[in-house]
């Protein structure tokens, strides 16, 4: 090894960092770490579409700006003694994130504010505050720092404030939200920023700082043991978890069970009644049915989704047929095997990215229905005439696709479903498209489209309905039937120009209506509170 090589090893082998160093690097372990889990905070009241990504990064680094100004105005009378403080009191403040997030979302919600800057003020509120109080670290261990000459402190502070938002950046999306809940990762944030300021005052802590040190641990296991306790209006919360891509609870209201991702229903059935479709909606994905020219000859379906495999699970026991499922979230099926009665013998899971799916597969499906839409979180990238050309060459001749599309049938809230309706239209030679709700609130819109040349009228379709036996009742889906939109403007979705998230700004705040098969409406009413919002389903 060359001489050069060994040295620089021994070096790094005993480096032992200074006060102001350490304290740097657990800065930016817990300023991006933060910023990472804001996302999953924030999401299940906002959604997690790109304005609530983009106001959360805005904030973090406005706050980190205001941070280091400050710091570095003040800086010139640093001392590791004050940096300590600065460790507890934003470890205080991450207490008040663990104890107070869900109080703060709601109260925040309610301020009348354009759709996209909704979350701004609740990401202000619970992260500002220690984010600008961390970046006083660097300009302060810059100054106290033994490095000679304000470049090569600079420098070496920024290279240390930097690994350690690497650390903490990967770290939290990798490690700790896959393993731990969110109160628990907020935890373990304020435990190392506490732990970080008794080093800091090592190693003759004044008495002061140990009281405070702790009195913020005590304050920090309080938050995260006695979070404030009220009644889920929902019903009972029988499981609960955070995965790698979204917020998943199970809850029991009655006899029915309830999947909920990110605050969102997905999926819903009757412990009682398990053939009973407790959203209306889900029968509608049986239209394809009318549309093929032989229910008895569909052979291969693909749902682009899964949730708690309902819909998938009903065409398994429905048809003779094999029924694929792509859910990109594996905890999600495991939830469905639990809590939903998931038969894996039933379907075939695949845990990856639908699109990703379809580029690497050669299988051709007379049926596919896509129900990976949600409200207010659209994946922009199975909504393109890039997607739906690809899904047209992954379909059999007289194939069909199912996209259970969520927006108002006309209306300003009609954009995204005027955009899918048109994108759809450009790829299929044939689109239909059904409500389900008679309200014109925000629902489930249903699009069909067929690979082959079809021109069904609303007849045609009854009496199809009446002469096939399917098993499913499809009489009020064909006469739920619309017409074609005129919507010449309806923007073409493409991959380089998605822009599903602005189609889907009319529907924020706006009554989001889910029909229910026993006859009754469950809907998010006319919210004077953007809390509602997590009565929406998809």
């Amino acid at each position: 090894m060359p001489s050069d090589l060994v040295m620089a090893v021994e070096q790094v082998a005993s480096y032992r960092p200074s006060k102001p160093e350490l304290a740097v690097f657990v800065s930016g372990v817990t300023s991006m770490g933060l910023e990472i889990l804001a996302v999953r905070i924030v999401a299940p009241q906002f959604g997690s579409h790109i304005y609530t990504v983009g106001g959360i990064l805005t904030v973090f680094l406005i706050a980190l700006s205001l941070g280091y100004w400050q710091g570095g105005k003040l800086a010139s009378t640093a001392t590791t003694r004050q940096m300590s403080w600065i460790m507890l009191g934003t470890a205080v403040y991450v207490a008040v994130v663990v104890y107070a997030s869900d109080l703060l979302l709601a109260y925040t919600s309610t301020l009348a504010l354009p759709p996209r800057y909704a979350s701004v003020p609740a990401v202000v509120l619970l992260f500002g505050p220690p984010t600008y109080l961390l970046g006083f670290i660097s300009p302060y261990a810059a100054e106290l720092s033994a490095k000679v000459g304000t470049g090569e402190a600079s420098g070496h502070v920024y290279a240390l404030g930097t690994i350690g938002s690497i650390v903490g950046s990967a770290a939290t999306t990798f490690v700790l939200i896959p393993t731990l809940t969110v109160d628990q990762i907020g935890l373990l944030f304020g435990l190392a920023l506490v732990g970080t300021a008794l080093v800091l005052g090592l190693p003759s802590p004044s008495r002061r700082s140990i009281v405070a040190s702790g009195l913020a641990t005590v304050v920090l296991v309080a938050a995260v043991g006695g979070g404030p306790v009220a009644l889920d209006y929902r019903g009972d919360v029988v499981y609960e978890t955070g995965t790698p891509h979204q917020q998943l609870e199970i809850v029991d209201d009655g006899d029915v069970r309830t999947m909920y991702l990110d605050g969102a229903r997905h999926s819903a059935t009757d412990l009682s009644e398990s053939e009973r479709h407790v959203f209306t909606y889900t029968r509608y994905f049986h239209l394809p049915m009318l549309l093929v020219d032989d229910p008895d000859e569909v052979d291969d379906v693909l749902f682009v989704g899964g949730g708690g495999y309902t819909g998938p699970q009903d065409f398994a026991q429905q048809y003779d047929a094999t029924v694929d499922v792509v859910e990109i979230d594996p905890e999600v099926t495991d939830a469905a095997e639990t809590y939903f009665g998931l038969d894996r013998g039933a379907v075939t899971v695949h845990t990856e990215d639908g699109r990703q799916f379809l580029q690497g597969t050669d299988e051709r499906y007379d049926v596919v229905v896509l129900d990976a839409y949600k409200k207010d979180q659209v994946p922009f990238h199975l909504t393109t005439v890039e997607f739906m050309e690809l899904l047209s060459d992954r379909l059999t001749e007289d194939g069909v696709v199912h996209a259970n599309v969520i927006a108002a049938p006309s209306g300003s809230a009609a954009e995204f479903y005027h955009a899918q309706y048109e994108t759809m239209d450009a790829v299929f030679p044939a689109v239909y498209s059904f409500r389900t709700s008679d309200q014109n609130a925000v629902q489930n819109v249903q699009i069909v489209a067929t690979a082959d040349e079809t021109d069904f009228s609303q007849t045609d379709l009854a009496e199809r309905e009446a002469a096939r036996d399917i098993g499913v009742d499809l009489e009020d889906a064909v006469e739920n039937r619309l017409e074609e939109p005129e919507a010449d403007d309806a923007a073409l979705l493409t991959d380089d120009r998605g822009e599903v998230d602005s189609l889907l700004d009319p529907m924020f705040g706006q009554r989001y209506v889910i029909e229910e098969s026993n006859g009754s409406t469950t809907a998010n009413p006319a919210p004077e509170t953007e809390s509602q919002r997590a009565l929406s389903d998809s």
